[in-house]
């Protein structure tokens, strides 16, 4: 019986593929949103984790795979449950989690999440900065109006 070549897989690819697994990217961004919702700086992170913020970057990116001791630190940090990371991960990320099999395959990759992105998050920020919760019911309630009908009120009554 022979034995891989260290760093390889019996097949002979290598053990640790160029591209980010689906899974760790969707963790890092998750990681992200929440850093960034609460207004923390990459570098105030990593300082209540004792890493460098290049290290916290690494981890955003999904660069670098999060283990499960630091998973628990950064829920505690970041004050959200382990849960929070692997929330409204699209059904085409959970299909890739084995990446060099699938990704390899040409799987398309899903939609880009709007949690993620900086609008999303300036938006947040605002709705919040508001005072009067009455005024942020209803600015919420028109938004989800708005959000049902596309934006198009041309056909709305004057």
């Amino acid at each position: 019986m022979s034995v891989p070549k260290r760093g390889r897989r019996a097949t002979g690819r290598p053990l640790h593929s160029e591209a980010p697994n689906p899974v760790d990217i969707h963790v890092g961004a998750r990681v992200r949103l929440r850093r960034t919702l609460l207004g923390m700086s990459q570098e105030k992170l990593g300082d209540a984790l004792r890493l460098t913020f290049q290290q916290v970057q690494k981890y955003e990116r999904g660069a670098n795979r999060i283990s499960a001791s630091r998973l628990f630190d950064l829920s505690r940090v970041l004050d959200v449950p382990i849960s929070f990371f692997f929330d409204d991960m699209s059904e085409a990320t959970m299909a890739a989690a084995p990446a060099e099999e699938v990704c390899a395959s040409g799987i398309e990759a899903a939609e880009p999440d709007p949690m993620a992105k900086r609008e999303t998050l300036e938006l947040v920020r605002a709705y919040y900065r508001i005072p009067d919760a009455a005024v942020r019911k209803r600015l919420f309630e028109m938004t989800k109006v708005l959000g049902k009908t596309g934006g198009d009120q041309s056909g709305a009554e004057a």
